[in-house]
């Protein structure tokens, strides 16, 4: 691992919130995909499949904020194990439906708890807010922390698929919940990490979706996580049509390998640019590698296409992350983090739906005009909130610290 990396960890406890970061965030890439899995091997029905992947994504959407919100004020450990219990008990209910062929409304009630899942990501920045605010390190550890992201949506996937068609069609669902219940509540025993919570002085004190510049933020993510949700199922259902569903899941994994590796490298790096110029030519960059993807033929090329898109990925999350601290108070950093998650949760939710009702009407070919036409509103919505991000809330801290110490230093 790069130096800059390794001195992450000098910090007394960053190893172990680290890793149990991860596990709790693994079956984020994993429950999705393996209810699609796990729904089509039963039924073959990718519209139900899609649907009910959506509802847990759009389940998420809704709940995962309220917990983010509650966890600012009360703390981590307090309110993440209750969420994560609701959760482990609603994946308890749909495994039991899916297997004994229940209705399919049981189905989706258990989809929407399992939305109570918390944001693990956003707890785990939290706490590298809460060691390295106002120095360089915070962009590293951003960094560190998308590629992460990655690598769990690379083994993710393979291994949820490859437990559902390799053993029986629940075991992707059941493992994603058995990694969610020992990351958190290892997470949960870390207290001396854990950040301060920041109780609220009075009532009716607002919501950090106030803020204008997260709320362009927000509804871009909402289209970039349509495109996310919607590669998942079309691929899926592509390798299905070659004859290589398993496939799927390697094709995948190559899809966040390239985000992976340009996390990796863009943490090495230190701009000095408006990191809101940055963000909108990455969310351009997500629009324009949909469109190769409409002329895919063979697995070889999609993972080749795929490997491509990848590349823009983490650098316009971790540039993400940086401006919600520009435009969201400190008290409310985890709440701000998971809104723009919800985003995406609320994106695939549409994404994944809509493909799935594509795929059964016209193929797996045509599915993949949903990501493509995904990105080009996000590009929309982007240039028009542009302006809103170009003015951050004044005192912030976070990125706002770190670029004018970066401008004394660059001076001195």
């Amino acid at each position: 691992m790069p130096s800059p990396y390794r001195a992450l960890f000098a910090a007394p406890g960053s190893k172990g919130f680290s890793v149990a970061g991860f596990l709790g965030r693994i079956p984020l890439s994993m429950m999705g995909i393996g209810v699609v899995t796990m729904i089509s091997q039963l039924t073959g029905r990718y519209g139900l499949a899609g649907a009910l992947s959506a509802t847990i994504a759009l389940s998420a959407a809704v709940a995962g904020p309220q917990v983010s919100r509650l966890v600012d004020q009360y703390g981590q450990r307090r309110v993440l194990r209750p969420a994560t219990l609701v959760s482990l008990a609603a994946a308890a209910l749909l495994l039991c439906a899916a297997h004994y062929r229940w209705p399919d409304w049981v189905l989706f009630a258990a989809c929407v708890g399992i939305g109570c899942v918390p944001s693990v990501g956003a707890m785990i920045r939290a706490r590298w807010a809460a060691l390295y605010r106002g120095t360089p390190q915070l962009h590293t550890a951003y960094s560190f922390e998308s590629v992460v992201d990655e690598v769990c949506f690379i083994f993710g996937p393979i291994i949820s698929i490859g437990l559902s068609t390799a053993w029986f069609p629940e075991a992707g669902p059941l493992i994603a919940a058995c990694f969610l219940a020992v990351g958190v509540f290892w997470l949960t025993a870390q207290r001396a990490t854990e950040p301060a919570p920041h109780p609220r002085e009075r009532r009716g004190g607002g919501t950090a979706m106030r803020s204008r510049g997260l709320q362009v933020l927000v509804a871009t993510f909402v289209a970039t996580g349509a495109i996310f949700g919607a590669v998942d199922v079309v691929t899926v259902a592509f390798a299905d049509e070659e004859g290589h569903k398993a496939a799927a899941s390697v094709v995948l994994a190559v899809y966040a390998a390239g985000s992976c590796v340009a996390g990796m490298v863009y943490g090495l790096l230190h701009f000095a640019g408006a990191p809101e110029r940055r963000w909108l030519l990455g969310v351009c960059a997500m629009a324009v590698s949909m469109i190769p993807l409409l002329l895919v033929g063979n697995l070889p090329f999609l993972a080749v296409a795929l490997f491509v898109a990848g590349l823009s990925i983490a650098p316009t999350m971790i540039t993400t992350m940086s401006l919600i601290e520009e435009h969201v108070p400190r008290a409310q950093l985890t709440e701000g983090m998971t809104w723009v998650s919800t985003g995406l949760a609320a994106g695939v939710a549409l994404g994944s739906s809509v493909a799935g009702w594509v795929i059964d009407a016209a193929g797996a070919r045509a599915g993949y005009g949903v990501p493509a036409v995904a990105g080009a509103v996000a590009v929309a919505v982007g240039f028009l909130g542009f302006r809103r991000l170009k003015r951050p809330a004044p005192g912030r801290g976070g990125s706002v610290e770190q670029h004018s110490e970066r401008k004394e230093r660059h001076v001195a």
